[in-house]
């Protein structure tokens, strides 16, 4: 499988480890797979026979095919979901599920796990990867205890001083003190702020020189298509729990829509989902752009 940038679909793709690795394509676009290989039908049908890592490899192979072996493949997926991840009556037809059972009690632990695994898998090169990211709370979490212990990666989490909750500073920082890999940074400002400065390194041309940087993220792919994973084990609980079902309506809690453009993925590749609803709080950058055109970001 070859990915391409969404500001130029047409230019030649790359591979899996260079997305991932890059983070962003040059022309400051999106990674996105060429192509959305399609499940057949009958295996839809009987997701209720898989088990949450079966499925994992399974939504993951056809990306990862042609670069890692079938064996590591699986292993990876093995060894980062290994928390459940249950779907829970709420009410008669309100199913909800519960992604708060991985180590930092964030969703973010299946895409950061399994990115993290990804990439020490893929990458080969001699010089350490530097992994950098911004957080206003959990992804930090998330890519600290992802990352941590990974060989041949360091990790460099910028955070908002003052404007996270004790648990998650706590959760950035309990790495700090040890001789390891990663590294929480509180910075003086907000977390545009702390994007900022992740957004100049990514932009200078004499850091990239020096340091082989990437991003954790939600702008890298590999931790957008492991997101897919839990839609789709969604489903499949749910015929376990209920028989035959028809197509599922998914509300999706959102902030930058990266956890529902993973489930829109799934649903190409032909998860039977109805329609989603994005649930957004104050932060409703992305919907007030859908409205009206205008696209203007704030802290």
């Amino acid at each position: 499988m070859r990915f391409v940038s969404t500001r130029a679909a047409d230019a030649p793709g790359v591979s899996l480890r260079t997305a991932m690795l890059e983070g962003l394509a040059p022309d400051g676009g999106l990674y996105v797979p060429e192509a959305i290989e399609p499940w057949q039908p009958g295996e839809l049908s009987r997701l209720r026979n898989r088990t949450l890592t079966e499925i994992a490899y399974r939504a993951l192979r056809p990306y990862t095919r042609g670069e890692l072996d079938a064996a590591i493949c699986e292993a990876v997926v093995v060894n980062a979901l290994n928390f459940p991840i249950p779907l829970v009556a709420v009410e008669p037809g309100i199913y909800a599920l519960e992604l708060f059972h991985g180590p930092t009690l964030a969703f973010k632990d299946v895409g950061a796990r399994t990115m993290a695994r990804l990439m020490a898998s893929l990458d080969t090169g001699d010089q350490p990867l530097t992994v950098l990211a911004a957080t206003s709370g959990d992804t930090g979490s998330a890519v600290a205890h992802a990352f941590h212990g990974v060989p041949h990666t360091r990790v460099v989490i910028l955070y908002p001083e003052g404007r996270v909750s004790p648990t998650q500073e706590a959760q950035l920082t309990m790495f700090n003190s040890e001789n390891g890999n990663v590294r929480a940074y509180a910075v003086s400002g907000s977390f545009d702020d702390c994007h900022l400065l992740t957004k100049q390194a990514f932009a200078n041309a004499e850091v990239r020189r020096q340091v082989r940087l990437t991003s954790a993220n939600s702008v890298n792919i590999g931790r957008l298509l492991p997101q897919m994973v839990y839609y789709l084990h969604a489903v499949a609980q749910a015929q376990q729990q209920l028989g035959s079902i028809g197509a599922v309506t998914v509300c999706t809690p959102s902030g930058n829509f990266g956890n529902l453009t993973a489930g829109l993925i799934a649903r190409r590749a032909g998860l039977p989902v109805a329609r989603f609803v994005a649930a957004t709080n104050a932060n409703d950058v992305v919907p007030t752009y859908l409205a009206t055109g205008r696209f203007e970001p704030r802290p």
